[in-house]
């Protein structure tokens, strides 16, 4: 049905302090982040009693609306009703914010509209890899060279993906961050490389860095950019600038990027690559544990989407990823069972429903509905998840279960666990098992005297 949402649109708007506060407008998996002139105009309490918003958030600099699922079906909804934001006034109230709050922000709107890209490109691997598994294809053959092809295409042309994104964030122009991504990847950068000899540009060093499926680089450089972009379109004048702004903003971020920039964040990112390399040996289980029991808090405050991405990071660099994967599979597992388990402790009738929806599609990795429309308002979901996730993760970070691809963490990510060697799968599949034990138990001990004191009060 066409504009089936308009209504839920609309009282959002009006709730989030009409469409003259709002600056910015993006979506994730289920929420709609805000960029608000002034947060204070939003009105929390009634957006929360909204029929179909299953919670508000402020954090990370964002203004956040949880909707759930069909997020993109109301976010396409809303954007006409905008008039394309109100760019013209947001220099009204400037809300200060940390360097923290900055860098969260960033990273969360940098990677969000990217995540459908990259969890399909991931799954098309795993489908590979039970593919091969069965024996359906041979890992030789040319069908799985192409697939194969087909899915490391998102991670390895990566930087492109990244450097649009960034550059709307940065209020830059995408093309140009896009031009520069160009450069890093070009065939004959590639070729230099693969000679291996000494490059210099206008007598400085050039590090031959093979940026293909990089992070930390183009974001970097994307910075810049927006710097010198912005210098010079103050500078030229106007009858010149459709020229020279592009022409000196390519030139000097480029070679920015190539001697001091790029080198320089690909450093950064094999510092932290090698960081939690260094705590896994140290200490192998402690992300998974971390992770698995503090994503649902991580997840309201925004963290989790500055953490996420450690994970390309490091399964660009070393093949394999179990910073964030392993620990955020469990924790959404622990989600949904506590949330399945509260839908058969609740007397309430609304609650079941609610419960039994957003606990299977917790399951299935997406686990805002069940976080804000069950486990933080009873409370005790959020222990017994916290629990479950916790022990789970302790058995998945001592076998170093592992995943090969980047997705969403639930049910249809199991694949991704799938390597060369069967053991890899079969722990995180012992982490689930265990994950799910645990938060039974957990949520039932938990939720009878929970629901006891409710009913005596009611």
């Amino acid at each position: 049905m066409k504009e089936k949402h308009k209504e839920l649109a609309e009282k959002i708007i009006g709730l989030v302090g009409g469409k003259e506060n709002v600056q910015n407008l993006i979506h994730c998996q289920t929420r709609l982040r805000f960029d608000l002139i002034d947060t204070t105009k939003a009105n929390q309490k009634k957006l929360k009693q909204l029929d179909g918003v299953a919670g508000v958030i402020d954090s990370g600099g964002q203004f956040q609306v949880v909707i759930g699922t069909h997020v993109e079906e109301v976010y396409n909804d809303m954007v006409p009703l905008l008039d394309n934001f109100n760019e013209s006034s947001a220099s009204t109230v400037k809300k200060k914010k940390n360097i923290l709050s900055l860098a969260i922000e960033f990273i969360s709107t940098t990677f969000s509209p990217i995540i459908p890209a990259m969890s399909g490109a991931g799954m098309i691997k795993a489908l590979l890899a039970l593919l091969v598994l069965f024996n359906i294809v041979s890992n030789e053959s040319q069908t799985y060279y192409i697939v194969n092809f087909m899915a490391d295409a998102v991670f390895y042309f990566l930087p492109f993906f990244l450097a649009n994104s960034a550059a709307k964030k940065l209020k830059c122009n995408p093309y140009l961050a896009m031009a520069l991504a160009g450069i890093l990847l070009h065939p004959n950068f590639a070729t230099l490389i693969l000679a291996g000899e000494p490059v210099q540009l206008f007598t400085m060093p050039v590090r031959l860095v093979n940026y293909g499926a990089s992070v930390i680089p183009i974001l970097l450089i994307v910075i810049v950019q927006a710097f010198i972009e912005k210098f010079f379109n103050r500078v030229i004048p106007n009858a010149v600038k459709i020229v020279f702004v592009p022409m000196f903003t390519i030139l000097l971020t480029g070679i920015i990027a190539l001697v001091v920039v790029g080198p320089a964040g690909n450093y950064i990112g094999e510092l932290i690559a090698a960081g939690f390399n260094g705590i896994q040996t140290v200490v192998p289980w402690a992300p998974a544990v971390i992770v698995g029991t503090l994503l649902p808090i991580m997840v309201m405050f925004g963290i989790h989407t500055s953490i996420g991405p450690l994970d390309v990071i490091q399964l660009t660099s070393v093949g394999y990823a179990n910073i964030f994967g392993p620990g955020a599979m469990v924790s959404n597992i622990a989600t949904g069972v506590s949330t399945l388990v509260t839908s058969r402790l609740t007397k309430v009738q609304n609650e079941k429903q609610i419960a039994t929806s957003a606990g299977i599609t917790a399951l299935m990795g997406i686990t805002e509905p069940a976080l804000y429309g069950m486990v933080l308002p009873k409370r005790y979901p959020l222990f017994a998840t916290m629990i479950g996730g916790g022990v789970g993760g302790l058995y998945a970070g001592l076998s170093g279960a592992s995943r090969f691809a980047t997705g969403s963490s639930g049910i249809p990510a199991i694949p991704l666990y799938i390597g060369e060697d069967i053991s890899n799968l079969v722990n995180i599949l012992i982490a689930i098992c265990i994950t799910i034990v645990v938060t039974t138990i957990a949520t039932y001990v938990l939720g009878v005297r929970f629901e006891k004191k409710l009913k005596i009060a009611e």
